[in-house]
């Protein structure tokens, strides 16, 4: 029997999941001003956001939104943490 794969991008993703990795691409000050919630403004943790965001719906399609949408683009480089090679390559 072979298993069929799910066509939902966000299937065995966990909210705890999409926050980290919101966090950890833009980071709380930058999170806050894309979605604009005292959750992720007002001495942020994942555990607020958390339940936060399990109790409010609309928040909640805001950062699977905003999730999705980071995964389609590609991850924001800084220059100065990039070396001259590495974009040289990326360049060519």
């Amino acid at each position: 029997m072979t298993a069929h794969p799910s066509k939902d991008p966000l299937h065995g993703v966990t909210l705890e999941m999409q926050i980290n990795a919101l966090v950890a691409r833009y980071g709380w000050v930058q999170l806050g001003k894309l979605i604009k919630i005292n959750c992720f403004n007002s001495d942020p943790s994942v555990k607020s956001s958390l339940k936060f965001l399990r109790r409010t719906p609309w928040a909640r399609a805001e950062v699977e939104a905003l999730y999705l949408d980071s995964l389609e683009d590609p991850a924001p480089t800084d220059a100065e943490s990039t070396s001259p090679w590495d974009r040289a390559r990326a360049n060519k």
